[in-house]
């Protein structure tokens, strides 16, 4: 068992609509939502005021709420391409503001998200909308679509991180005893 809280930073990435949740793992690994919302810039401001506003106002965030992790979703997919441009660009200054925060971060792929949350990666946004509200216990589903998916994002990487960081701590044990003991091999060979 975990014996200390985690804060993740939830993050549904988009040029138009960023969503972002702030997600609370106690000791006894027990979610619950401190606080969820949208950063939203205007279309009809240039490119590069648009990124410089996703930016600050996650650099807000990450300062304000002091995230352990930060987990966004991994896009494999657009319609677009001028869409997938500006997705692409937008992770880029999300990313950018979590490295200069020295936050870790993860990507999770949206059919893994819907597993975890569903235990189908085919479900529909109002499934995972309600797990999610079952999840954390909320009175109402998050909304919109994009905080929605922010939260999501941050309960998988809630639920998921620690088993992860096990995983990889005994692989790299088992690494370091299969070294050790090639060593020792050789030692006994010359």
């Amino acid at each position: 068992m975990n014996n200390q809280t985690t804060t993740v930073l939830g993050i549904d990435p988009g040029l138009d609509r960023t969503g972002w949740a702030i997600l609370i793992r106690d000791a006894r690994s027990v979610l619950s939502l401190r606080a969820c919302g949208l950063i939203h810039t205007d279309a009809n401001q240039e490119l590069p005021q648009r990124l410089e506003y996703i930016f600050k106002e996650l650099q807000k965030l990450l300062t304000v709420y002091q995230p352990d992790q930060v987990a966004m979703e991994q896009n494999f997919f657009l319609k677009r391409a001028v869409t997938m441009a500006n997705t692409v660009m937008t992770r880029g200054v999300i990313i950018l503001a979590c490295q200069l925060a020295e936050k870790p971060i993860s990507f999770y792929p949206p059919k893994r998200v819907k597993m975890m949350l569903c235990g189908t990666g085919t479900a529909d946004k109002k499934q995972v909308q309600r797990m999610v509200q079952l999840t954390l216990n909320l009175d109402k589903a998050p909304s919109p679509d994009d905080t929605a998916d922010a939260v999501a994002i941050a309960v998988c990487h809630a639920k998921t991180a620690p088993l992860h960081a096990k995983i990889n701590v005994k692989t790299a044990f088992l690494e370091k005893l299969k070294a050790a003991q090639k060593a020792q091999i050789k030692k006994i060979i010359r």
